[in-house]
């Protein structure tokens, strides 16, 4: 089996560029307006395996535009990674795909995260009405360590540490997605052993109190040895063009719209 893997958006919570700048038309730190893969949405991706079968991980407040910009109409189930805002403040969007696809959308989360959903976004929980004029999902918990299972998809979960909260890292076959990660307990590192693909959150060249930084990804990388690694959820001094050229082979840039092709 293979799956095909869309990195919809590959920026921090304040997308690159972010609101501002002496002309108003936005902050871009380190990075190059110039060139195209530095302009990031926040972070999103889209796992489809051969049989059409989709999963969406998370949905920021770019989802929308995400959507459209990748002609995805409509996806089987959305996995929320953790509640901060850049990862589920596009839920409203979703009513859109209940009305595409003419059902309930359910929503994969941990207990705590489904809480948090709940207390924020009550709405979206109730009965659905004719129509979707509201998104409509039904709630599935979902815990490190479970597999949860998609069509033909294999979905396995493992715990991530993200300081102020705990994030879900995933793993099918041999491709494993995980935002949003300062350090990993030993039984998830022990997950990402035998990859072919890594999607791994790489937030600046520097240091940042609750994100894995170049340095600390790369020697994740050169322990693990997968095939390929792409960077995501890359902050304003990840300049694409300056960043790529420090990379080793096998680890590049993630870039909003990339499609991968993973055999599992």
């Amino acid at each position: 089996m293979r799956l095909r893997v869309t990195l919809l958006g590959t920026g921090p919570s304040q997308g690159v560029p972010a609101v501002g700048g002496t002309d108003g038309c936005g902050n871009w730190g380190e990075c190059d307006p110039a060139e195209p893969r530095n302009r990031r949405g926040r972070t999103s991706a889209l796992i489809e395996a051969e049989d059409g079968t989709r999963l969406l991980v998370d949905c920021g407040p770019d989802l929308r535009t995400q959507l459209l910009d990748n002609r995805i109409a409509g996806f089987d189930a959305l996995l929320v990674t953790h509640a901060h805002a850049d990862h589920i403040a596009g839920i409203d969007e979703l009513r859109a795909v209940n009305r595409a696809t003419r059902r309930v959308l359910p929503i994969y989360a941990t207990e705590v995260t489904l809480k948090e959903l709940q207390d924020r976004f009550s709405y979206v929980f109730r009965p659905a009405t004719s129509g979707f004029f509201r998104p409509a999902l039904e709630a599935q918990v979902a815990a490190p360590g479970e597999t949860i299972r998609l069509g033909p998809m294999e979905i396995r979960l493992f715990d991530q540490d993200h300081v102020v909260m705990r994030s879900l890292g995933l793993r099918i076959g041999g491709f494993a997605y995980t935002t949003d990660v300062l350090t990993f307990p030993p039984e998830s590192f022990e997950q990402l052993r035998g990859l072919d693909t890594w999607v791994v959150g790489c937030m600046t060249s520097g240091t940042n109190p609750v994100h894995a930084n170049l340095d600390q990804v790369l020697a994740w990388v050169a322990e693990l040895r997968p095939r390929r690694t792409i960077l995501t959820h890359q902050g304003d001094r990840m300049d694409y063009a300056s960043i790529s050229a420090r990379l080793p082979a096998g680890v590049e840039m993630g870039f909003d719209g990339i499609a991968l092709e993973v055999p599992i």
